[in-house]
């Protein structure tokens, strides 16, 4: 990766991932690419250089490929899942349309593309606890739908065109940094912020509701190291499971209780989000991307909350 590409750089994993690579790769060109309204500020902006990138302006993204020579794409445009559920088309645009216009600029220009999935792409079917890698995808969300569709499509233009196309099924992300948009796995980031501020929190997912988790930095280095990873070891390039922690609300809440004995919830569950959640795997097997390309977690849920605590401490002024 030397002339890099990231499509949603102002987004949640955005964010983090084009500040990480312009910090780990610093002989790269690393383009910032946002939506109007939703430029990027600060460090982000003074750090490199950025560009207008709507995945569904071919034209566009075609000019700034050729114009910064970009030999990888991050495509991270796309509604989390509980905003999809509520604008389904607008979700299929960005995730499909866009894509495709992504892939067949990559076809023409030889460019690689990392577009995520998610554990949104299993469904009801999908056997919950140790979801294998390949398995059942019958998901009930335009989220997973398009996830799906998304590992379908990008393995198409590999094995068809040559494409070099990969990309991870991510778990909930949590992360102090950027404030979560809304997902279903939302609430073990937005809990971190009512504990260390001292409020009382509203929980929208059900106790006993286990779903896979994965603090940022582990889900960057993920994404970094794939990209990096030998082509010739990689046999599900689209999308490889890749697993930290499972937990259920009540779990995360204890664990932040041992650090903020204060921290008091209450629920009120949100039928969307829940309905999304149950279907999810409560766990997924990622024994194929340790095999691939030798993917192993740095956080569990006790290393994760110390350094979100503290962190949020910092960003919020709170002791």
């Amino acid at each position: 990766m030397k002339n890099i590409l990231v499509v949603g750089s102002t987004g949640q994993i955005g964010s983090e991932l084009t500040m990480k690579l312009r910090r780990e790769i610093p002989q790269s060109t690393v383009v910032a690419g946002y939506i109007p309204g939703a430029e990027p500020k600060g460090v982000l902006l003074e750090s490199g250089p950025s560009a207008i990138a709507d995945v569904r302006d071919a034209a566009g993204l075609a000019e700034i490929v050729t114009r910064y020579k970009i030999d990888t794409i991050y495509n991270l445009a796309a509604l989390l899942s509980a905003v999809a559920e509520r604008k389904p088309l607008l979700a299929w645009d960005i995730q499909m349309n866009g894509l495709l216009n992504i892939l067949e600029i990559a076809r023409e220009k030889g460019v690689a593309v990392f577009t995520p999935s998610s554990i949104g792409s299993f469904g009801p079917e999908t056997p919950h606890v140790g979801t294998p890698q390949d398995t059942i995808q019958r998901p009930r969300s335009m989220y997973g739908v398009t996830k799906v569709a998304t590992e379908l499509l990008s393995d198409y233009y590999f094995h068809k065109y040559g494409v070099d196309t990969r990309s991870v099924r991510f778990p909930g992300l949590i992360s102090y940094t950027t404030l979560p948009g809304g997902g279903t796995t939302d609430y073990a980031v937005e809990v971190y912020y009512s504990a260390v501020k001292g409020e009382e929190f509203t929980c929208p997912i059900a106790p006993g509701t286990y779903m896979d988790m994965m603090y940022m930095p582990d889900a960057l280095h993920a994404a970094m190291m794939l990209m990096e990873a030998d082509p010739s070891r990689l046999k599900h390039r689209n999308s490889f499971n890749i697993a930290s922690m499972s937990f259920e609300p009540e779990q995360i809440f204890a664990k932040i209780r041992e650090y903020i004995p204060s921290l008091q919830v209450r629920y009120e569950v949100d039928p969307v989000r829940q309905a999304i959640a149950t279907s999810w795997p409560d766990s997924m097997d990622d024994s194929c991307a340790r095999a691939e390309w030798d993917w192993k977690p740095t956080y569990d849920m006790d290393s994760m909350t110390v350094d979100m605590i503290k962190n949020l401490r910092l960003k919020l002024g709170v002791q």
